[in-house]
């Protein structure tokens, strides 16, 4: 039986390990295969693995909310359109330093922008371009503020009727309705009002931020699954539909049990630090060379870390028996584990703590993060090729699947990379069209 298990723990870790492998398109190893490709049609990457071959998105968002939704579809093989302002595109690709060092643009825009075409077209004087480009599309993308497009004769009741099976997926500050429906949205001010920079930061300290856009991020991501079950309700009905995500319902949700607590039992939230409100000990420690996050879920878990810290005595005491009895002397017990700690250097607490129950892990910098010998084993970051700067690095899909693909195959598009591309193999435009738009200065 034993030889059975450590077979199968073989096969199931080579299998993992081959499935991360094979989302690895742009892998280090792989960026020569890559160039080979460098100047083919996306399409020419993506095949029949890919679970959204043959779904077209017209992405019309800047920032990260919408360009990290489209990226997650574009990942599973959506074909993704990204339609930008001429000459000055997404805003982030201005968000610098650190910029790439021929094409220009910011490290931020190459985040959440991978998998995608770029084109340049002024909407409000393009709008026959855009609707011909929404008649062959399946999905369209957009986070302006709420009535913008509709001036240009793009809001969803006027392309549904160019297009009645068109998935159209509105992301906003607010949402389409409501007193502040108008207001332009931004990460930290839907943070603010929804009340997550009210319980993050030290208990003694002011209000702080996530330290990344983690309420765009979750919207985007709450959209990428809206969109994947229009898609699927339209192989029902053969109906498009209108989807609306905004920042604030979404920092809302993210609230889960503070939420629940208030709600349910009228207990106000405040801030803990990297402590938790209802488990103790949950929360990083100083040690003599950083910092290392400790978390006893269970009260057999917290008797094994007194054991293992030689304090055995300290988990028979009335005052820490139970996780409730530890919740009251929150502070007896922090500062006693908070002095051990102290002592010895993180890396050693680790090697101490190998093999435990109880959940334990370093407060790791960016750059020990990348370094981290497991992030390298199952190639999470990914090299792709970069016609003006020769590769860019991008954090790959944290998804596996076991039969499908979902992979990083193509750099973040300079600016109107691929306008001529789309509009001559989509629209079927010659040169000569082509050249009257841009000379109308409709496109770049």
């Amino acid at each position: 039986m034993w030889l059975q298990r450590w077979r199968h723990c073989r096969v199931t870790a080579a299998a993992r390990q081959s499935l991360r492998s094979f989302a690895a398109v742009g892998s280090e190893s792989e960026i020569d295969n890559n160039n080979n490709n460098a100047g083919n049609s996306q399409s020419t990457l993506i095949d029949d693995r890919h679970p959204l071959k043959g779904v077209r998105i017209l992405d019309l968002t800047r920032i990260v909310a919408g360009p990290y939704c489209t990226m997650v579809l574009g990942d599973l093989g959506a074909e993704v359109i990204k339609v930008e302002r001429p000459h000055f595109g997404d805003e982030s690709r201005k968000w610098g330093p650190p910029f790439l060092e021929h094409s220009g643009d910011a490290a931020y825009f190459l985040a959440p922008n991978r998998n995608k075409q770029s084109i340049c077209i002024d909407m409000k004087r393009g709008r026959k371009l855009m609707q011909e480009l929404v008649k062959i599309s399946d999905v369209l993308v957009e986070n302006y503020v709420p009535g913008t497009l509709e001036r240009y004769g793009l809001g969803y009741e006027q392309l549904r009727q160019v297009n009645p099976r068109l998935v159209y997926c509105t992301i906003s500050g607010y949402g389409s309705v409501g007193p502040y429906a108008k207001r332009p949205g931004y990460d930290v001010i839907a943070s603010s009002m929804g009340g997550l920079l009210h319980i993050t930061g030290e208990r003694d300290g002011p209000p702080s931020k996530v330290g990344v856009a983690v309420t765009d991020v979750a919207t985007g991501l709450y959209a990428h699954g809206a969109v994947l079950a229009a898609l699927l309700q339209r192989q029902r009905t053969q109906r498009g539909q209108k989807i609306d995500v905004d920042l604030l319902s979404t920092c809302c949700s993210l609230l889960i049990n503070v939420a629940s607590n208030y709600l349910n039992a009228g207990t106000e939230a405040k801030r803990w630090g990297t402590a938790h409100s209802s488990i103790v000990p949950y929360q990083s420690f100083k040690t003599s060379d950083g910092y290392l996050t400790i978390g006893a879920g269970s009260d057999s878990q917290f008797v094994e870390l007194c054991r293992r810290l030689e304090i055995e005595q300290v988990s028979l005491e009335d005052r820490f028996k139970t996780n409730r009895d530890r919740v009251e002397h929150r502070e007896e017990l922090v500062n006693l584990l908070g002095q051990i700690l102290a002592r010895d250097t993180s890396k050693n607490w680790m090697q101490l703590f190998d093999g435990a129950s109880f959940v334990v892990g370093p407060v790791n910098s960016i750059r020990e993060v990348f370094e981290d010998e497991h992030i390298r084993a199952i190639g999470l970051v990914k090299t792709l090729p970069h016609p003006r700067d020769v590769s860019v690095k991008v954090v790959g899909p944290p998804v596996v699947y076991s039969e499908a693909r979902n992979d990083a195959r193509t750099a973040p598009p300079m600016l109107g990379e691929h306008t001529d591309e789309v509009l001559t193999n989509l629209l079927g435009y010659g040169a000569d069209q082509i050249a009257t738009l841009r000379d109308q200065r409709i496109i770049q």
